[in-house]
């Protein structure tokens, strides 16, 4: 069974429930005090970790004194718009009493469907976390519209986790854990300690959101659960209304882990090593070594680029013989690609007229 002590990157999906006092519309400040506490424990321990937040809707509207109830997609924009500032600085500030540094990334539907802008995000995300950042994920509700929104945090946080290649993501819950049924109407209902694989008979047991605050349910938890087992992710269901809720789930607080086969490196790399190649690049003896010993490919090594791709297609790895090492992903389109090749980092810059990327394929993105 898994356990929170083994998570190597967490992804933590916290709902406006949790985080807004629905009676006042006000942050509950000492919860999000707590759960800052179980952050900065984990990442004292070396845990990188992505906090997926919901609450920026529900701040605003009570600061723009608006009614609960569904509100026009305008209010929701409005009330969004005012909300976030409050929601990110809140988590700056209790970040930065404990010593971490919060960075914020708004994201829409877009952003995940389009490969070029998931490789964005990807990076975006790995380069916070070397940072030592905690990275404070939320919809772009200001903007989004109904037919590029996610519609819950819960897709949400199933898709950071799949991009920023999590292995745990924690659901944070008004519940503790996947009933048979609903246990505020049944006195029957058991919870599952442990689901190994999704059945239709599991889907039926699933209800729909029961919150003023929630958009999501348990249908929207098992999409998210579905998506993160995909992936090689762990996913975990846990009651989140407790002081550190983290903690209490690592402690032994009864939840239900849905449990992934593989990892997600050897699941993205099957993924990737299932892709149609769009071109090629052939590479030196150096960079064949580099790659070999877990390095990613430079445009250095590249000694030639052939084939019509753009940025985030899969492109054929070949040695200087022809013979086929894998495929990976380019942070190039052909012609960039193209004017790069076999130019130092230092130099790519001025011939691009733009910051370079540190790699035209970076290890993650390969498949041998």
């Amino acid at each position: 069974m898994a356990t929170l002590t083994g998570a190597r990157r967490l992804v933590v999906k916290i709902g406006s429930a949790l985080l807004v006092d629905r009676t006042t519309g006000a942050l509950r400040a000492e919860w999000l005090g707590g759960l800052c506490d179980d952050v900065a424990r984990l990442r004292a321990r070396g845990t990188d970790v992505v906090l997926v937040s919901s609450g920026s809707i529900a701040l605003g509207r009570g600061t723009l004194g608006l009614p609960l109830g569904v509100l026009t997609l305008e209010q929701s924009q409005a009330a969004a718009a005012v909300g976030q500032i409050r929601l990110a600085g809140a988590y700056d500030a209790a970040l930065a009493a404990r010593g971490l540094t919060a960075a914020q990334v708004l994201l829409t539907l877009e952003d995940s469907a389009d490969r070029r802008r998931y490789l964005n995000t990807r990076a975006t995300l790995e380069q916070l976390l070397r940072f030592g950042a905690v990275p404070i994920v939320n919809e772009n509700d200001t903007v989004a519209t109904d037919e590029i929104r996610f519609g819950d945090n819960d897709r949400l946080a199933a898709q950071v986790a799949v991009t920023a290649g999590a292995d745990q993501l924690i659901l944070l819950s008004d519940v503790d854990g996947f009933y048979s049924a609903n246990p505020a109407q049944d006195s029957t209902a058991r919870r599952y300690d442990t689901i190994d694989a999704i059945t239709p008979e599991i889907e039926a047991m699933a209800g729909d959101a029961g919150s003023g605050l929630s958009k999501g349910g348990m249908k929207t938890k098992l999409m998210a659960a579905r998506a993160a087992m995909a992936a090689g992710c762990d996913m975990a269901i846990t009651q989140g209304d407790v002081m550190h809720p983290l903690t209490a789930l690592e402690n032994g607080a009864p939840s239900t882990w849905f449990t992934a086969q593989g990892t997600p490196q050897q699941r993205r790399k099957a993924w990737i090593g299932g892709m149609k190649a769009k071109g090629r690049v052939t590479i030196d003896a150096g960079a064949v070594r580099a790659i070999q010993q877990g390095g990613s490919l430079l445009p250095a090594g590249v000694a030639q680029v052939s084939g019509i791709f753009g940025r985030g297609d899969a492109i054929e790895i070949i040695n200087e013989s022809g013979a086929l090492l894998g495929l990976g992903l380019t942070r190039y389109d052909a012609t960039d690609a193209g004017r790069v090749k076999g130019l130092r980092s230092d130099a790519i810059g001025a011939v691009l007229g733009y910051p370079p990327r540190a790699a035209l394929i970076h290890r993650d993105d390969m498949a041998f």
